[in-house]
């Protein structure tokens, strides 16, 4: 592993490196990317960078400075030999009095890349009760407000599963805690809208440039019919789903097939698509 924090490569990455008064710390008041890394290449970057950029607007941080960030990419990946790894960017509101009010004082800037461990085949799911809020101030942000993801997680770990689906307030789907969920009905692949409150994910939008999919809002019922699922994110690629709440599903089936092998031939032609 290799950490930089405010343009400083950490000689200890897992040591004391952020203020104990850091807004992303204390309330969350920060955003983050996760790259994936194929043969110490960052994966789609630019798209990552440009998705940073506007989650740190919607949340309101100062202006990010994108060279900076890839310069930090440069430090961590150099001297590391990361077939398959990831990257993580953060940045927030840096120190700030103790509470929900933002202070004076510079944003902070960490980037870290460690090692990654592909995801072991098709997966299951659950779904958990609990809405995304599509109408609400952090809808379509990737935030470090984490903690209703650390809470579905652990419903869909006792039940053996490794991802939590959402419905919104609407009662529509709406995503995973970390993924975007596709689905096959009537032979059509299908996928939530971006108004569903989902996060508009880098690999979402890729299998939309590459395959294509309906993009449509329906209750979180129609898993119940739906012939095939699976899930993208810049760590599973594209996932095949073979159970989902107790029901059995093919996996992978035709429609998920095709998804993937078009995914690893195009992520082979260009590492920033």
């Amino acid at each position: 592993m290799r950490a930089w924090v405010n343009g400083q490569l950490l000689d200890d990455p897992t040591g004391p490196a952020v203020a104990v008064t850091d807004h992303g710390f204390t309330v969350g008041d920060g955003v983050f990317e996760a790259v994936k890394v194929v043969d110490g290449e960052p994966f789609a970057l630019t798209r990552h960078l440009r998705r940073l950029e506007r989650s740190a607007h919607g949340l309101g941080l100062p202006e990010l400075d994108l060279e900076e960030v890839r310069r930090g990419v440069v430090a961590v990946l150099t001297g590391q030999e990361l077939a398959l790894g990831r990257i993580r960017i953060t940045y927030t509101g840096g120190p700030a009095p103790l509470g929900s009010g933002r202070g004076s004082e510079p944003a902070t800037l960490v980037v870290v890349a460690d090692t990654m461990r592909p995801w072991a085949g098709p997966t299951e799911v659950v779904t958990v009760p609990w809405p995304r809020n599509e109408k609400g101030a952090l809808a379509g942000l990737k935030t470090t407000s984490y903690a209703e993801n650390v809470i579905a997680l652990a419903r869909a770990a006792e039940r053996g599963a490794t991802e939590a689906i959402f419905g919104n307030t609407a009662g529509n789907l709406c995503e995973g805690t970390g993924s975007n969920v596709f689905y096959v009905v009537d032979g059509e692949l299908r996928t939530p809208t971006l108004g569903s409150g989902c996060l508009a994910g880098i690999s979402r939008e890729l299998v939309l440039e590459w395959y294509g999919a309906r993009e449509i809002d329906e209750p979180v019922d129609v898993l119940e019919r739906a012939e095939e699922l699976f899930l993208v994110s810049t760590t599973r690629d594209v996932q095949p789903v073979r159970r989902c709440d107790g029901r059995e599903l093919e996996a992978p089936g035709a429609v998920t097939s095709e998804v993937a092998a078009v995914w690893a031939e195009r992520e082979r032609e260009h590492s920033d698509p």
